[in-house]
């Protein structure tokens, strides 16, 4: 065998491991974009869901002005928001007035039984588990990603190629425990 027979055998295997590991990227990259997709998804509907609480809110505790508007500011800020860090940023605030919101239903009794209250409250409660399975899953598919453009060998070439780290969609832990916590039970 010659030696321009050994190194088209070599530059072919090159070419291949190239093409494997370039298809590989991007298909986890497409895989963190779909899941990011479906983090904004939940968001959406959460956004839509926010002026109705509000609404409802507003017939028995109108005095709590503050905490109403403090709750449309933060949707609104979530709601412009583009990049995953802006936006976890803008979604911890929004968790935080909500979890105010929903703690001035412990104020006012009628509230609480108001049963279109309490359907919004089940429709956001259900949202949120939807949205933290989603943010599972798009921190994953994330970690997964910036794990393979890190390693050998892509991680010879990923950056030349446009393959650069993602940022994880971390809400913090204080959002994150916000509408989550059990109702207190005293006797």
């Amino acid at each position: 065998m010659s030696t321009t027979w050994i190194l088209l055998i070599i530059a072919g295997v090159v070419l291949v491991w190239f093409v494997i590991t370039y298809n590989g990227l991007t298909t986890l990259k497409q895989r963190a974009g779909q899941a990011f997709g479906d983090i904004d998804v939940q968001l959406k509907q959460r956004h839509d869901l926010i002026p109705n609480l509000v609404e409802t809110v507003k017939g028995y505790a109108a005095h709590e002005k503050g905490t109403l508007e403090a709750v449309i500011q933060a949707r609104n800020a979530a709601v412009a928001s583009r990049d995953p860090a802006q936006m976890a940023q803008n979604e911890a605030q929004l968790q935080g007035t909500l979890g105010r919101l929903i703690a001035l239903s412990e104020a006012y009794p009628d509230l609480k039984s108001n049963a279109n209250f309490q359907a919004l409250q089940g429709e956001l409660s259900a949202i949120e588990d939807k949205l933290a399975a989603a943010r599972r899953f798009f921190n994953n598919a994330v970690a997964e990603y910036n794990a393979a453009i890190r390693s050998i060998p892509a991680v010879l070439f990923a950056g030349a190629f446009g393959f650069r780290p993602q940022s994880f969609f971390d809400v913090g832990e204080g959002a994150r425990a916000t509408l989550d916590v059990a109702p207190s039970v005293k006797f």
